[in-house]
């Protein structure tokens, strides 16, 4: 099996003036991006790191904005030998000494040798980097100026059982959590997703998402790059700013496939201005891939309506189940069938922990099918003992596949807890029913309240039905209760509603509709504004963070009824 630095070496031999990416900056020209030019420019990176005495084996942190130098400077770590790891760079919306800490925790464990950033953001690394193992840190502006190449890649002769990149779990804290991904793991899961999602050259693969996720790393940047098919690729913050940004590439390039997180429809149907739409074209689009995070159908109605008139397909709506631990997709919906909807009782869903078929009602959730597993990964649903439980029953999530993580890198002691008889648990709760595979929540987040179990994921999808909650900006969580002696569910939801008194009519229904679908207790619903709510490098709604900063913000202020931010 072919490594990583060889095939991109092979592409550039083979055809060298094929394009590999269309890289998008907003304010500039496309920059078209052919495979000999990222051959020859990460073989400079390499030829840099060559020269500082960075050795084959040794982690490379690269910590740059979505740029050229990104692309060029993770391909060259791969050329020199070493492993590269891509990590978010520090935004307004981040604590500088958060974001310290956490390289700090990361230099710790991983113990890179070398990190690649820019001159302003040189002295931050500085800090985090004391009396650390990093050796040398080297500035993309001062590596762009030269003019060399590396003759001799050590890259070009790994294993591909050796470690090509690390990837590491998204969320405010616990950066120190690296996945390690071989080459044959990496390979293996790009043929079985490429059949599974019926890839082929001519499709044009368009993406907005970062590359420190698995995401945007695996589906929308290695994927296309290593099997020649087109990549056009744009920088996450000028996405945010101007989302028409992904329709008007779609539209100009042909666009065929992009993956979206679930908030991403909501915020695309609701920011993207008719305006901005004009003449734009969306038919060549055959797959909008939901992952991430939880899916919602309330989130692929709204965007399917929004822009079903500009020729988007209805059958182009898919999902994706995936972890960076199997390198990315575990099961795939919506390219041979239509997105397949369960809908089951919402009490014995959220009381008995099963997956009851029910007719559609106030009494009944929708739940979003992820698909089929794809051909080289098996599921099976766990109990707390880890028995194999019946379709239907939710459990806990595992997986075998051959495209596994070697390991948590340098972490023993995570790696070994993570798999049961050779099957790597996903700490994902969810069911089978008819082979496909359904998500409900995360066995890290349960609540315990007067000794039941309470699945905060459960209460949240409640939740977002109540009318001006906005999609997907919901948390839910525990808290101890001194008085009571055990945990108390409080719940989070923004809102667009300026009115106070229509605020506490929101949080009033939220609270019965919880109470009436379950036989828990909710007392406090807490209506916020837009944007209180703290999330993860990757979108994800932080609950940890959010339960910090709770606590910190009213805790004691508020009395155990429904309340409200006012």
């Amino acid at each position: 099996m072919e490594t990583l630095p060889q095939i991109i070496s092979k592409n550039a031999w083979e055809d060298p003036e094929k394009t590999a990416i269309v890289f998008q900056q907003r304010g500039k020209p496309d920059d078209v991006i052919s495979y000999r030019t990222l051959y020859r420019c990460a073989l400079r990176y390499g030829k840099v790191l060559q020269e500082n005495a960075i050795r084959s084996d040794e982690v490379v942190i690269i910590v740059l904005q979505h740029c050229q130098d990104l692309i060029y400077s993770f391909f060259g770590a791969m050329f020199t030998g070493a492993i590269p790891s891509i990590m978010p760079f520090l935004t307004e919306k981040l604590s500088p000494e958060h974001y310290r800490k956490s390289l700090r925790s990361l230099f710790e464990v991983i113990e890179p040798a070398a990190v690649i950033t820019y001159t302003e953001f040189e002295s931050e690394i500085q800090q985090a980097a004391k009396e650390s193992s990093v050796r040398k840190i080297l500035i993309a502006e001062q590596i762009a100026l030269q003019d060399l190449e590396l003759q001799e890649a050590p890259g070009l002769h790994r294993s591909p059982q050796s470690i090509v990149l690390l990837q590491h779990s998204s969320g405010t804290t616990g950066l120190q959590k690296g996945v390690a991904l071989s080459h044959q793991a990496v390979m293996k899961q790009l043929e079985a997703y490429q059949r599974a999602i019926h890839l082929s050259q001519p499709d044009v693969i368009v993406s907005w998402l970062p590359l420190y996720h698995d995401m945007g790393l695996i589906a929308g940047f290695l994927m296309p790059i290593l099997l020649k098919v087109p990549l056009v690729l744009m920088s996450p913050f000028d996405w945010v700013r101007s989302p028409v940004l992904l329709m008007r590439a779609i539209h100009q390039y042909h666009g065929t496939l992009t993956w979206l997180p679930n908030f991403a429809y909501n915020f695309c149907a609701q920011k993207i201005r008719p305006s901005d739409l004009d003449g734009i074209d969306l038919s060549s689009m055959r797959a909008v891939i939901n992952c991430s995070e939880p899916m919602m159908q309330s989130s692929h109605e709204m965007f399917i309506n929004r822009f079903r008139p500009y020729g988007l397909k209805d059958n182009a709506l898919a999902t994706c189940y995936a972890m960076a631990e199997n390198v990315f997709a575990v099961s795939q919906d919506g390219i041979e069938k239509p997105v397949t909807l369960d809908w089951i009782d919402r009490k014995k869903l959220l009381v008995e922990k099963i997956a009851q078929p029910a007719p559609q009602g106030d009494d009944a959730i929708c739940m979003v099918s992820a698909g089929k597993p794809i051909e080289n990964t098996q599921v099976r649903i766990l109990s707390d003992e880890g028995k194999e439980l019946p379709e239907r029953v939710i459990g806990e999530i595992a997986l075998l596949s051959d495209c596994m993580l070697t390991e948590y890198y340098k972490r023993p002691d995570l790696t070994q807890k993570a798999f049961l008889d050779g099957w790597y648990l996903t700490g994902d709760l969810g069911y089978l029913a008819k082979g496909e595979v359904y998500i409900t929540g995360r066995k890290k987040d349960l609540i315990i309240v007067g000794g039941k179990n309470i699945y905060p994921q459960d209460i949240e999808r409640v939740a977002n039905e109540v009318e001006g909650v906005y999609p997907g900006r919901v948390v839910a969580f525990g808290v101890f209760d001194e008085v009571m002696g055990t945990e108390e569910v409080v719940l989070i939801a923004e809102t667009e509603e300026p009115d106070v008194q229509r605020r506490q009519d929101i949080a009033d229904k939220i609270c019965y509709h919880v109470n009436r679908s379950s036989d828990i207790v909710l007392r406090k619903a807490i209506i916020v504004d837009r944007g209180w709510l703290l999330k993860t490098s990757s979108g994800k709604i932080a609950r940890s963070a959010n339960r910090e900063k709770y606590l910190r913000e009213f805790q004691g202020a508020l009395s155990t009824e429904a309340s409200t931010d006012r």
